[in-house]
């Protein structure tokens, strides 16, 4: 086997420039989706992080129905007292969980006393808020949070409210909802601050006190919309999940069902819808890379076996046996995926260095000098690594059984 290895590299050697081009090719191939990966990576990572840390959560607890008709903010499908009681002390059980935050969802009528319009609010517990959401305060563009997120009788309004509205920082405005039992209970507050979009403009989304928000929907208990929760490590989210899904599901409704649904922040947002896209164009550069590959090793094989065919002649002619013509140019194409492969790899850990060292910034929507920090996990260069020297390994044995099959007086004869 060693003897196959050192003549396959002897061979490889001797066809220096074709060796060289078809290195290249596969070199490329691997910096290309390397780089790719790394930086459609981060840039996956990034706007997850600008979605959950800003208004989301990693997850959240919702009364079973109220999901699918959140669109209609219902009050209708508060989760009860007891059943908050029951997440709380579960979430408090778990060291996964970083922060959690109870909050009360409606719609109402926002009124600058001249004009009108419909907004939706977040009754919120300030700090546990701020904990859940770490970038919220950070969208605040006019206005301060130095003395909470949101104070009592004060809004934080977005800022597509404000402007419509012509309200600034420090106006008085009402607030008119309609509660449980359909009655209408109007309130006034004073803007704290306003909001930029996490993602550009759009949305309205405002947030009250959570004693303010139940103040004003007449509500005499901890009922709530939602629990909102942020964990140590997204990457446990699945395992979170499950062990949720496994104490909270034993909670039943009067019908006998889950009384509880736990969605994660996919499920929440549409934000991913432009996630599976970016794994979707991942998936297609490494297809792109199989084919580079294929291609490239299997034309090399193909012209090695016709130019070298008085050589294979001679080598059958001597006794050798067809596994061993078989061998070495399969040896070859390994060789050459594990060159191209080695120093693709090389080559993309320098740029993603690199990249580290000078960052990329750039700006989405309203967010700006949003800093791209790729990497590359062990387990994506492994296995793009692996693939690239199978595909090069099943790309030159169609040549290499054209080669050990070959009648040795065919083969001398040729030119």
């Amino acid at each position: 086997m060693i003897n196959v290895f050192k003549l396959a590299t002897r061979n490889l050697l001797r066809y220096h420039r074709r060796t060289a081009l078809t290195a290249s090719l596969i070199t490329l191939g691997i910096v290309a989706v390397l780089m790719f990966v790394a930086l459609s990576g981060s840039f996956k990572a990034l706007m997850i992080g600008q979605i959950t840390d800003s208004m989301l959560g990693h997850l959240q607890i919702h009364r079973k129905g109220y999901v699918a008709s959140i669109d209609n903010l219902p009050l209708n499908l508060l989760m009860k007292p007891g059943a908050v009681a029951k997440i709380e002390a579960q979430l408090q059980q778990m060291p996964q969980i970083a922060a959690a935050s109870p909050r009360i969802k409606f719609s109402a009528m926002f009124s600058n006393f001249t004009e009108t319009t419909g907004i939706r609010l977040n009754g919120v517990d300030p700090q546990r808020e701020a904990a859940t959401c770490p970038l919220l305060p950070g969208r605040v563009s006019d206005g301060s949070t130095a003395n909470g997120l949101v104070e009592q009788g004060k809004l934080l309004i977005p800022d597509i409210i404000a402007k419509g509205m012509k309200v600034k920082v420090g106006d008085t405005v009402v607030l008119v909802a309609t509660n449980q039992d359909g009655s209408v209970n109007g309130q006034s507050f004073v803007v704290q601050g306003v909001l930029e979009s996490a993602t550009g403009p759009g949305g309205r989304d405002a947030y009250l006190h959570i004693d303010d928000a139940r103040s004003l929907l007449r509500l005499e208990d901890a009922a709530l919309s939602e629990m909102a929760v942020r964990l140590h490590d997204p990457a446990q989210l699945p395992q979170v999940m499950q062990a949720l899904g496994d104490t909270l599901g034993q909670m039943k409704n009067p019908q006998g069902q889950p009384a509880l649904e736990i969605h994660d922040w996919k499920k929440l947002t549409p934000f991913t819808a432009i996630a599976n896209m970016i794994d979707l164009l991942t998936l297609f550069i490494k297809v792109m890379l199989v084919a580079i590959v294929l291609i490239s090793i299997l034309n090399v094989m193909v012209m090695a076996v016709y130019e070298r065919m008085r050589e294979i002649g001679t080598l059958a002619a001597i006794g050798t046996p067809p596994r061993r013509i078989l061998g070495l140019f399969v040896a070859e194409g390994l060789l050459l995926g594990l060159a191209g492969t080695v120093i693709g790899t090389l080559i993309s850990l320098g740029a993603v260095g690199l990249l580290r060292a000078y960052p990329v910034y750039f700006d989405f929507g309203r967010q700006e000098n949003l800093q791209l920090v790729p990497g590359l996990a062990a387990g994506d260069v492994l296995f793009i690594g692996a693939l690239v020297t199978l595909i090069a390994v099943l790309a030159s044995l169609q040549p290499a059984w054209k080669a050990a099959r070959m009648d040795p007086i065919t083969a001398l004869r040729s030119v």
